[in-house]
């Protein structure tokens, strides 16, 4: 119990100083996690309103797929892009293994179907009523969406939250194609708070890890906090 207090204090003490190596790790998971969100926002929001809205042959198989995809585990994920960008895969040549790009690409097809699926789900909770008036004054298709998209706007945001959440704290694909490398250049470093804080208990430093999992849960409040304020305005 001693040690956990004292890992504790130490703990406040690395993030009340600021300490340099915290807050690179830190910095360098949002940075990562938010170029992933975004990339998966800009094809899972236009994606899951064409399949909301569209008519087509396995429609619901689809959409039963893409929830199926929720659980898909972060290491099989990590293996496949592993495969792709390894030195004997396909795409070996771009050199991407063991960078941060390849950890923006795991994360980016790890939250994709969650995203795809949560903005199906709200687009299809828009009340039918707008959506008969829409139709009723003659918009057309773009204006259709974009007055939907605005109706749903809250919980879009919800889905654009809970996909950033899920990639900051995934660590099976991080470990698997950024391998926790620690190099003295921020942008060739892919250590991130999940993969460091799996390294530094391993290594016995607990105070370091505690410290790194409260940054983790100090940025997830965060981000809920704010999408909770913009909803409540």
């Amino acid at each position: 119990m001693y040690e956990i207090v004292e890992g504790v204090l130490e703990a406040l003490r690395l993030i009340v100083t600021l300490d340099p190596d915290v807050m690179a790790i830190a910095v360098r998971s949002i940075v990562i996690s938010l170029t992933a969100t975004i990339i998966a926002s800009i094809f899972a929001i236009p994606l899951g309103a064409a399949i909301n809205f569209g008519t087509f042959p396995g429609r619901k198989s689809l959409i039963n797929l893409i929830q199926t995809l929720y659980s898909l585990p972060t290491v099989i994920v990590g293996l496949l892009i592993f495969l792709l960008i390894s030195r004997v895969g396909p795409f070996g040549f771009m050199r991407l293994l063991f960078t941060p790009t390849a950890m923006i690409i795991a994360q980016t097809i790890l939250i994709l179907p969650i995203m795809t699926g949560l903005t199906i789900s709200a687009l299809s909770a828009v009340d039918p009523v707008i959506r008969d008036t829409l139709r009723s004054l003659g918009a057309t298709r773009l204006q259709f969406l974009v007055n939907v998209l605005k109706e749903a706007r809250f919980a879009i945001l919800a889905t654009v939250a809970v996909g950033f959440g899920r990639a900051i704290s995934e660590v099976g694909a991080a470990i698997l194609v950024g391998g926790n490398i620690a190099a003295s250049s921020f942008a060739s470093s892919t250590r991130v708070l999940t993969t460091a804080i799996s390294l530094e208990t391993s290594m016995g430093n607990i105070s370091q890890s505690i410290a790194l999992g409260i940054v983790l849960l100090v940025i997830a409040l965060g981000v809920n906090l704010a999408i909770t304020t913009v909803q409540h305005r």
